[in-house]
């Protein structure tokens, strides 16, 4: 059972452990069922063990997701450029140096702080050249008066606001995180990146996500997470029949977009390591009537 060593909680007292044993042995066969449908054709996405392998739905929700409202749009709003002619078919911001190494937010529902530093990190990099990890720290800590809540939620465009208020958000190395809500301590002399405005993509319309994605660089997005079959996505197309366009629970990074396998996706780096989905990241589908909300609160800033 290396599953059950490798993600081993520390110091759980011995009815805790069976419990914590039980669940993971009954994500293991849902696990397995799944993927034996997979292998028929059945799915076009597998399912993996992982970090949230002990953990039932309800509680892996509570943890790792908040709700996201969708606000009314505040930004400039994203107009695609006409004289683009063709998109092309497939786009991965990764390849192009615009994107840092996947983070962990750990047990703080600080989704969106990530969200706000990795489209942010894309727009700096476009425009000196230098990729810079910034800190979500920082966003925590500090985005409060922008109606954000740390590690109990909070949207990227008050991260946007916050981080223009503010005059810049400080590096990763200077802020570095901690995933908990601290006292704000951050330093001008730490600044990494400024924003000057942000924009806001067309509600629902992936075809102007896609425009974004494409010419824009990486896109910070809001989704619904809120399933077994995300918790424990391991790799392929994404597609989750019970996903809502509105019920908005986790903020992520859309990196590019392609196809495999005949099935459009959008390629998504998320939050959660490098031990959930594919190193990271999971491709959600694309155009597929807007599933899972990925289109529905799109941002990216300007700097």
């Amino acid at each position: 059972m290396g599953g059950l060593q490798v993600h081993a909680r520390q110091g759980l007292r011995a009815d805790e452990e069976l419990m914590r044993r039980l669940i993971w042995e009954q994500n293991l066969q849902h696990i397995q069922k799944h993927n034996l449908e997979y292998d028929r054709g059945v799915h076009s996405y597998t399912l993996g063990m992982n970090q949230f392998g002990d953990l039932t739905f309800t509680e892996f929700k509570a943890k790792y997701l908040s709700p996201m409202p969708a606000a009314e749009p505040e930004g400039s709003v994203f107009l695609p450029a006409s004289n683009v002619g063709s998109l092309p078919d497939e786009v991965d911001w990764r390849t192009k140096g615009y994107v840092t190494g996947v983070k962990d937010q750990k047990q703080c529902g600080s989704c969106w702080a990530f969200s706000t530093t990795g489209s942010l990190e894309g727009q700096h990099f476009k425009k000196t050249g230098n990729l810079v990890s910034l800190s979500e720290q920082n966003l925590v800590d500090c985005s409060g008066k922008f109606g954000n809540m740390g590690c109990n939620g909070g949207l990227m465009d008050n991260g946007f606001k916050y981080i223009k208020a503010n005059k810049g958000i400080d590096t990763e190395a200077c802020y570095p995180y901690k995933a908990r809500d601290e006292k704000c301590s951050f330093k001008s002399s730490c600044v990494g990146a400024t924003v000057s405005g942000f924009v806001d993509i067309p509600a629902k319309n992936e075809s102007a996500l896609q425009h974004a994605v494409a010419t824009i660089g990486p896109i910070s997005v809001a989704i619904d997470a809120g399933h077994s079959s995300f918790q424990l996505y391991k790799s392929g197309v994404y597609s989750e029949r019970l996903c809502s366009e509105t019920q908005l629970d986790h903020g992520v990074l859309a990196v590019g977009y392609g196809t495999e396998g005949g099935k459009a996706y959008w390629l998504v780096k998320n939050s959660w390591g490098t031990s959930w989905g594919m190193k990271g990241y999971i491709m959600m589908s694309r155009n597929k009537k807007n599933q899972c909300g990925i289109a529905s609160a799109a941002s990216y800033p300007l700097v």
